[in-house]
């Protein structure tokens, strides 16, 4: 499908704009994958609340040089699918990574999270990680451990402190 330049423009921008939104994004090869199978694609990362488009690489290219995106241009060949993570990169490498699972055909060509490039072997051991409401959790209860810790130690104490008490009355207090 030819498009002229002023729809040219309007995609650029429109790349440029969740590129910018973006901090995050990952490229894939979709070669391969029927219609049925990149619905379901779409679908999965739509329910994590990601995005997925389907571009040109010379309007890519473009997008990402007006988005100050750099490290990726080597990798932006043949049919590329652009997953714009935002700022959970990591449910996306988990959406990514499960799906390619079950679909042998979807390859991952590379990452930029942070502004860092990643392989696609990087984007799966990123998709090994927990997710950021599980790291906040596991730091929640390593924070707390020590203060119940300490909380037991000073009612132990106290307790000893009201058991002296009452020898030292009763003591007194005399037969």
């Amino acid at each position: 499908m030819k498009m002229n330049r002023t729809k040219k423009s309007e995609v650029v921008d429109q790349l440029t704009a969740q590129l910018e939104r973006s901090p995050n994004l990952y490229l894939t090869d979709f070669t391969g994958l029927s219609v049925k199978r990149m619905t379901e694609l779409r679908r999965r990362l739509r329910a994590a609340g990601i995005e997925y488009a389907v571009v040109k690489n010379t309007l890519a290219l473009r997008a990402m040089q007006s988005a100050s995106v750099a490290g990726l241009d080597d990798v932006v060949t043949g049919p590329t699918g652009v997953v714009f993570a935002g700022a959970e990169p990591i449910a996306a490498a988990k959406v990514l990574a499960t799906f390619q699972k079950d679909n042998e055909a979807l390859t991952l060509k590379a990452g930029l999270v942070e502004g860092r490039v990643l392989s696609p072997d990087d984007i799966k051991r990123l998709a090994t990680l927990p997710s950021r409401e599980e790291l906040l959790s596991q730091l929640a209860g390593a924070m707390q451990a020590p203060l119940q810790g300490f909380a037991g130690a000073l009612s132990a104490l106290l307790y000893q402190f009201v058991g002296a008490v009452e020898a030292l009355r009763a003591q007194r207090a005399g037969p």
